[in-house]
C-alpha cells in the first residue's frame, strides 16, 4: 500500500494520506461494530432503515441496517481515498460538507418522523458536527502543513 522511495528511504504517506486512512479505518470499525449484538444494544430491534430502530451504537449512537452499511461504505471511501493526496483532500473535505449537511439534517427533522430515515438521534447529530468540522479541517490543514514542512527542510 504505502509507496517507499529506495534512494531517499522516505515513506511517501502523507499526513493528509494518513488521517484519510485513519478515519476510513474507524467508519470501518464502527460499521462493523453496529452488527455486533453486545456492541449495539438493543440490536433484536433494529430496523432496515427508519426512526423505529431502537438499536444503538454503544448504548448511545442511534443505528439501523442502512446506517451502518454507510459507515463501512464511507469506510471503504476512506481507504480507496488515502491511496493520493488529493483524493485524500477531497475525501476529507467533501465527506466533512456531507456529516454538517447531515448535522443540520438532524437537527430540522422530526426524529419521530418518517423523514429520520438514516436515523438519528441527539448524540449522533453531534457526533456528526464534531465529525463535519474535524474532517474539513483536516482536510484544508494538512496539505499545508506539509506543504510548510517542504519548504522548511523537514520533510523529502
Amino acid at each position: 500500500m504505502a509507496t517507499f522511495d529506495a534512494t531517499t528511504r522516505t515513506n511517501l504517506w502523507s499526513p493528509v494520506r494518513i488521517a484519510a486512512f485513519a478515519v476510513g479505518a474507524v467508519f470501518l470499525l464502527v460499521g462493523v461494530l453496529g452488527f455486533i449484538p453486545g456492541i449495539t444494544t438493543g440490536y433484536d430491534t433494529m430496523d432496515w432503515a427508519g426512526h423505529h430502530s431502537e438499536a444503538m451504537l454503544l448504548g448511545v449512537f442511534q443505528v439501523s441496517i442502512l446506517h451502518n452499511i454507510v459507515h463501512l461504505a464511507f469506510g471503504a471511501a476512506g481507504l480507496l481515498a488515502s491511496r493520493t493526496a488529493n483524493a485524500a483532500v477531497g475525501f476529507l473535505i467533501g465527506g466533512g460538507v456531507i456529516y454538517l449537511a447531515l448535522w443540520l439534517y438532524g437537527l430540522i427533522v422530526d426524529q419521530a418522523s418518517s423523514a429520520n430515515f438514516v436515523p438519528v438521534n441527539t448524540a449522533d447529530n453531534w457526533l456528526h458536527f464534531g465529525l463535519g468540522v474535524g474532517m474539513v479541517v483536516l482536510g484544508f490543514a494538512l496539505p499545508r502543513l506539509t506543504e510548510g514542512r517542504r519548504h522548511t527542510g523537514l520533510l523529502n
